[in-house]
């Protein structure tokens, strides 16, 4: 059971008031603590929460809204055929070592990710590229096998961002980039300290040293808002807390929406979870409702695709997999199952803890048992994601609009469908953005009628920060904590 936490008047009495912070620092609470800095070469969101636009960047970004926004190319051009991209980059660019940035960088970036060795996470951003050439120190060009007009979508991703070959040895603990942070200090298991970057080609920030501090017990999170020990929690850990948080003038809470489809993983490579019958049956034990309601306090919206409802092109199926504890019975029964009992891996986050007490209770409902075990990040991502040793996870996808990990054979999904590699293939060369937008509609019906995953709920973003402070992102177009224009107020 999970109990609302209460905080009495007295017991407010007893926290410490937020001590006053100098106008040019910031300490900001984090769930996860990153595996690695290097955004290149690991999965982890909480990577690009600390580094995104902040000590890496890549030829395009995300905006605040989600916009596509240039970033350390300045302006590009586009051939009539789409399949052609001339960057034109910024001159004056250095990385934090004090190296040139110039074109040579971003054919070493963009071929390394490309390379047949590469670990890069999201590989399939590259795939597309034929050619990189640097046509002199200030402009790339950029020649794919097809038209692709989301190429600079593609680009402004955590995983497209440009390295230094000198220092690309040492990015996973010492991140060199060209962003307005320099990576100053990471105490294990604590936080991890950026500094400004005084020789940074662009607008300064008016911060000059910026801490996330890694806390994820949510009880945790709660006592450091209240104690001034953070003074932001972009994604915060205790919705249970918001009101309490909102109702006291120190404190604003921001609330927005995120890409991150918190879904139900199913193994498609463990029997039976490779019957379509069979996950479809544990498709309808599932309460969509309760689980936003008992995990998230009523924040997140049900979703029956791997999309992002705030989307123009989102297309609500939750009705094909709608609660349903009868039909899931008579499922189970039509593919002849009894008696399963699957393992359930559960990542540290809040979220996938105590939807995964809810998740087992439903499933239990319709006679399927679960053996949940907690697993630190660490563990989750070598033994879930690296080495697909599970039958079920809690999980929520964050990157922006990442439908095509559905058709990646080797993904820990264990899922293959021709179909829907034909259609995500046009997605990707077509420069229509009405054909794009049909395209993406039959990809979310495709797997929302092949039952992939379970499809739980989109993860709002519920952020705390003090009420001085300006500049957060409201919404999370991408895991990110860009501090380029955060200020305090006061």
């Amino acid at each position: 059971m999970f109990h609302r936490l209460t905080i009495t008047t007295a017991a407010f009495a007893l926290l410490a008031a937020p001590a006053l912070a100098a106008e040019d620092t910031i300490t900001l609470g984090m769930v996860l603590e990153p595996p690695s800095l290097d955004p290149t070469g690991n999965a982890a969101a909480a990577i690009d929460e600390v580094v995104y636009s902040n000590v890496f960047e890549g030829l395009t970004k995300f905006g605040p809204d989600g916009a596509i926004l240039p970033a350390l190319a300045a302006s590009w051009d586009v051939a009539e055929d789409g399949k052609t991209y001339t960057f034109h980059l910024h001159e004056g660019v250095k990385f934090h070592d004090g190296a040139d940035f110039d074109a040579s960088d971003v054919v070493f970036s963009l071929d390394r990710a490309r390379a047949a060795d590469s670990t890069n996470a999201q590989k399939t951003l590259f795939e597309g590229i034929d050619t990189v050439e640097a046509v002199d120190p200030a402009t790339v060009r950029v020649t794919l096998k097809d038209a692709d007009g989301m190429f600079p979508f593609k680009m402004a991703w955590g995983d497209a961002v440009m390295l230094d070959e000198a220092s690309v040895a040492d990015e996973a603990t010492h991140p060199v980039g060209t962003g307005p942070f320099k990576f100053a200090e990471w105490k294990q298991g604590d936080s991890i300290t950026l500094d400004a970057f005084d020789g940074y080609w662009g607008e300064k920030p008016a911060l000059k040293s910026a801490t996330f501090r890694f806390i994820g017990d949510p009880t945790a999170a709660f006592a450091a808002m209240m104690a001034g020990d953070v003074d932001a929690f972009p994604i915060y850990p205790s919705p249970e807390t918001l009101a309490q948080l909102e109702a006291d003038p120190r404190f604003k809470v921001i609330v927005g929406t995120t890409e991150g489809e918190t879904i139900l993983t199913m193994n498609k490579a463990v029997p039976p979870l490779d019957n379509v019958k069979v996950r479809e049956a544990i498709a309808h034990a599932i309460n969509r409702q309760e689980l936003i309601d008992g995990a998230m306090f009523g924040y997140g919206t049900p979703i029956g695709t791997h999309f992002a409802p705030h989307h123009p092109d989102y297309i609500d199926l939750t009705e094909k997999s709608a609660y349903d504890p009868e039909k899931s019975k008579a499922l189970l029964t039509e593919a002849g199952v009894s008696g399963l009992k699957l393992r359930l891996a559960l990542p540290p986050t809040p979220y996938a803890r105590r939807g995964g007490e809810l998740l087992a209770a439903q499933l239990r409902a319709v006679g399927i048992e679960t053996e949940a075990t907690n697993m630190e990040w660490a563990q989750w991502l070598e033994t879930v994601y690296k080495g697909k040793d599970y039958d079920l996870t809690i999980i929520s996808h964050v990157e922006p609009m990442d439908i095509g990990i559905y058709t990646r054979d080797d993904y820990y999904f264990n899922y293959k469908n021709d179909a829907l590699k034909a259609v995500m293939a046009e997605v990707n060369t077509t420069t229509d953005d009405a054909h794009r937008s049909e395209l993406l509609k039959e990809a979310q019906t495709i797997i929302a009628d092949d039952y992939v995953n379970g499809y739980l709920f989109q993860l709002a973003k519920t952020g705390v920060a003090d009420a001085r402070i300006e500049g957060l992102w409201e919404n999370s177009p991408t895991p990110a904590n860009d501090l380029s224009k955060v200020h305090w107020t006061e």
